[in-house]
């Protein structure tokens, strides 16, 4: 295969792969983790925005040890609050590595946000971040407001985790589920996985990294959901993709098996997209659009398109 088939054509998503190796080198994964939490720090602080007008912010703790951060945009047009976990190959991410994107979010759907600091590996490996984002989950639904479940990467792996955990136990309230690029668990030497194995912005080699690093029991599907026996009963739900991405077909079949068991789902692939787009929304119109696509599927499960 030749190389400049892993790589888009797109000069927006390009300038931004290489402003991101700026900050984050390909071989990031190779050096020792608190120097990988500082390059990614620096990263997202180079791409941070400007909060939306009106909107504020408020930290706060549940259960006295999980961190979370409440959006509240100047104008909220539902009662659907959208819960938003963070990616970083559950090694890197914080509030703040997400935080002009929670906004927008929020700011866009009308809704109000949490994002969540879940506990990081390999300090905590598996289950302590899922058992952080259940943690909220359930304390988001005490008071019986529904919810959209939302995350990227790692985050979308933890989103569609606790969601099936969630029908386990007859939750009912998650009226949506948005996975973004999410890693759910599939054959590592097959399809995208080969495909796009070294392709810009995550290595299929780093995938592997980071469940290795996670720990997390290879048949457990809240780990893995594409290893779920049964997905019917689950919330609607928006999956996108990037083509440039070993990921990508983790997305895709997973959202296959989802409209196969009768879930209402959107499934888009961002054809010039790399993992990690999100943050290049301002640089790239491919980027650009992706994030209004997204935005829009978070506002019509929230009830506010």
């Amino acid at each position: 295969m030749s190389t400049d088939s892993l790589f888009p054509t797109e000069p927006g998503i390009l300038a931004f792969h290489k402003r991101c190796e700026e900050f984050y080198p390909a071989d990031a994964v190779d050096a020792p983790i608190e120097q990988q939490r500082k390059w990614y720090d620096a990263l997202c602080a180079e791409f941070d925005a400007p909060l939306p007008e009106g909107l504020t912010r408020h930290d706060e703790m549940v259960g006295d040890r999980i961190p979370i951060r409440r959006y509240r945009p100047a104008d909220i047009a539902t009662r659907t609050r959208v819960f938003y976990i963070h990616g970083g190959g559950f090694v890197v991410g914080s509030l703040e590595s997400h935080d002009a994107i929670c906004a927008e979010i929020a700011h866009a759907a009308r809704a109000e946000l949490v994002s969540i600091d879940y506990r990081l590996a390999p300090e905590h490996v598996w289950p302590a971040a899922f058992d952080d984002c259940f943690e909220v989950l359930t304390w988001l639904l005490a008071d019986g407001r529904p919810l959209v479940v939302v995350g990227d990467s790692a985050g979308g792996n933890l989103a569609a985790g606790i969601v099936l955990k969630a029908k386990t136990e007859a939750i009912t309230a998650i009226v949506g589920q948005v996975l973004i690029y999410p890693g759910l668990g599939g054959d590592l030497t097959s399809g995208s996985y080969a495909e796009m194995a070294e392709a810009p912005g995550l290595s299929t080699a780093d995938v592997l990294y980071y469940r290795e690093v996670l720990k997390a029991p290879a048949e457990n599907a809240f780990a893995h959901p594409l290893k779920a026996a049964d997905l019917s009963g689950l919330p609607s739900a928006y999956i996108t993709s990037a083509h440039f991405d070993p990921l990508r077909d983790d997305a895709a079949v997973y959202a296959q098996r989802l409209i196969a068991a009768g879930v209402n789902v959107t499934y888009r692939d961002e054809p010039q997209m790399i993992h990690a787009w999100l943050r290049a929304r301002h640089m790239s119109e491919g980027a650009r659009q992706g994030f209004l696509h997204l935005c829009r599927a978070v506002s019509v499960l929230a009830g506010t398109l």
